[in-house]
């Protein structure tokens, strides 16, 4: 098993068992002091039209890493912060702006993997603060077709609930799954797992629900997303989603 990891460092590993990742983490050093950056780029809600600005993971990567108003370490408790407002740079087939990691591999190159064996993406983290909806995980379709949809999105809603979006088909459609629920501000975990080809198991704060994926995605391969995908636009720069991560692991098997 191939094991990726984007865990806060642990500086007393006595500590292990019962220090949250949040107390353990430098709140003096940029995201890439605390959390090991190599697996994944940054895309930011700037840019050209149509044309986000990305941030390779050589730079993301060290104490001295890359940080700005859009991704940042929070000086409180270390934790990874995204903030999307609603106006900013959107891709292409999007209305929306957001600071939001993509799975990359080692040696730099797009990670692109099967649905077969098996794949999850975990996390722990808190929605600082949302207009009205944000995306805080995603497992996204690489190459095999036109499409460009996610096979599925996990959502967080103002109302404190927590939304699963399972995508009908690669052409469009989605089916919401309403799977838990947590004030703002208060902090949860989620696994998005991807088991045998041909099932999504979801746990949120340790409740599992899962899901058939459709064969017409079989063709497809896949990557993971993580970060705040903003689902509101307007013209304010002031309003938007802030999403804070405490721990996040990939894993492919």
């Amino acid at each position: 098993m191939r094991l990726r990891s984007l865990l806060v460092l642990l500086a007393v590993p006595a500590l292990v068992a019962t220090a949250s990742p949040a107390e353990a983490a430098d709140p003096t050093v940029a995201p890439g002091g605390n959390f090991d950056l190599g697996i994944w780029q940054l895309q930011e809600p700037v840019g050209s039209p149509g044309s986000p600005t990305t941030i390779s993971s050589s730079r993301l990567q060290g104490p001295n890493g890359f940080q700005d108003s859009y991704f940042y370490t929070d000086t409180r408790d270390g934790a990874m912060t995204f903030w999307a407002p609603e106006k900013g740079v959107t891709t292409p087939n999007s209305n929306y702006a957001r600071s939001e990691l993509r799975e990359m591999n080692r040696d730099g190159s797009a990670a692109n993997w099967s649905l077969s064996g098996s794949h999850k993406l975990n996390a722990t983290l808190r929605v600082v603060s949302v207009t009205s909806n944000v995306c805080v995980g995603q497992v996204h379709l690489g190459t095999g077709g036109s499409s460009t949809k996610p096979l599925l999105e996990l959502y967080y809603r103002s109302s404190g609930d927590i939304v699963l979006g399972t995508e009908n088909s690669p052409d469009g459609g989605q089916t919401p799954h309403t799977v838990g629920h947590v004030s703002i501000g208060k902090t949860w975990t989620y696994t998005i797992g991807i088991s045998g080809g041909n099932t999504i198991d979801l746990t949120v704060n340790g409740s599992t629900t899962h899901y058939s994926i459709p064969s017409s995605f079989k063709a497809y391969k896949q990557y993971f997303k993580a970060g705040s995908y903003n689902q509101s636009s307007s013209d304010s720069t002031t309003k938007g989603a802030r999403v804070a991560f405490y721990g996040l692991t990939v894993s492919h098997g």
